[in-house]
């Protein structure tokens, strides 16, 4: 057996520029950090004694013969371009909820191929897991998300990731004190909103029509830079607080989509108590709102919105791991497959009483 656990995400400045129809042609990147919110994946070579071949557990219970029976699009689309042929059983459990804007699918399919490659011997670079969860996401799937979610799964930490126009992905952690990350991260609140949307659907709005948004993307790219200056430079941190704010009024501009009016009014009575900015995190449309607020004004910002569910959290820099690795994979492997030899006379109507009977 193997178990995974990978990262979710914030991202804070860049959204929209991680999308390869705007990257190819102008580059792009986001500011982004993991956090101590995860996604945990275990997978193993199912025996032989079943009637079924794989077994999946998430959020629902599918037993199933063939790959192409099974209902989790992902599953279904990593164990196909795996050409994965040995009976396997796949758990999935989550800190969070899927859908809420915290790069969840893109987690799950990270975590995925980190236990597949794991339990065939395979140690793949962090590098590789982004590029094969993108590929899995985007090209298999053909989902309208970007490609930010999964470089913060696969790799960890607090970053500036830059997506160039051959497609390659440099990944530069932000090189500061860890006083001034502890206090940024002691700066900011994350709220459930309860409204849970599948991202691709409101990504989709604005994705297939992105260069019409060249203004609003590059006045984020501005954006981008003026907040790694803020926090290179030793500058007030409320400062980064104010350019959410402005990152806000932007990304609305972006698609009808991606705010709405309960969404609105969580954000506008989280300003009145003290918020500086804030953001809805993933493509919109709901799931969880990040809030910057000095410190002292937390207490008033969390009775105010008293009626979500507030999410404490840490940044961490780990990315996708392996947390359990049994490494008797390879003897299962060979009993696996004495089993099957042994069970072939019964799956053929061999029956041993009927002969000793007879004998």
């Amino acid at each position: 057996m193997v178990i995974t656990r990978t990262p979710f995400r914030v991202s804070f400045f860049g959204g929209g520029s991680d999308y390869p129809a705007w990257y190819r042609k102008h580059g792009g990147g986001v500011l982004a950090t993991s956090i101590d919110k995860y996604c945990y994946l275990s997978v193993r070579y199912l025996p032989p004694f079943f009637e079924h071949r794989y077994r999946v557990v998430y959020s629902k219970n599918e037993t199933c013969h063939s790959i192409d029976q099974i209902q989790h699009p992902a599953v279904r689309a990593v164990l196909a371009e795996m050409k994965f042929e040995r009976g396997l059983e796949i758990h999935h459990d989550g800190d969070l909820p899927a859908r809420s804007g915290m790069g969840s699918s893109s987690s799950f399919a990270v975590g995925l191929l980190h236990a597949l490659h794991a339990l065939q011997g395979r140690m793949p670079s962090k590098h590789d897991l982004t590029h094969q969860a993108i590929h899995i996401e985007q090209n298999c799937l053909k989902e309208a998300v970007g490609s930010q979610d999964q470089t913060s799964a696969a790799y960890g930490g607090f970053n500036h990731i830059e997506f160039q126009r051959n497609g390659e992905i440099a990944v530069h952690p932000i090189t500061i004190s860890t006083h001034r990350i502890q206090s940024l991260n002691d700066h900011l609140l994350l709220f459930y909103t309860g409204l849970a949307r599948f991202s691709s659907d409101i990504a989709s709005t604005y994705a297939s029509q992105i260069d019409s948004k060249e203004r609003q993307l590059h006045a984020y790219a501005e954006m981008l830079r003026e907040a790694i200056a803020i926090l290179g430079q030793e500058r007030s941190l409320l400062e980064f607080g104010h350019l959410l704010h402005q990152a806000w009024e932007l990304k609305r501009s972006l698609s009808h989509g991606i705010s709405n009016p309960e969404i609105d009014e969580i954000y506008q009575t989280a300003r009145q108590a003290g918020a500086l900015g804030g953001k809805l995190l993933g493509a919109g449309g709901g799931g969880f709102l990040l809030v910057f607020a000095p410190p002292e004004r937390h207490a008033t910002i969390k009775a105010g919105l008293q009626h979500l569910l507030e999410i404490p959290f840490h940044f961490e820099s780990s990315g996708s791991q392996i947390i359990f690795y049994d490494r008797q994979i390879d003897y299962a492997k060979k009993e696996h497959d004495r089993l099957q030899q042994n069970l072939q006379p019964f799956r053929e109507g061999f029956n041993p009483i009927a002969r000793s009977t007879h004998s």
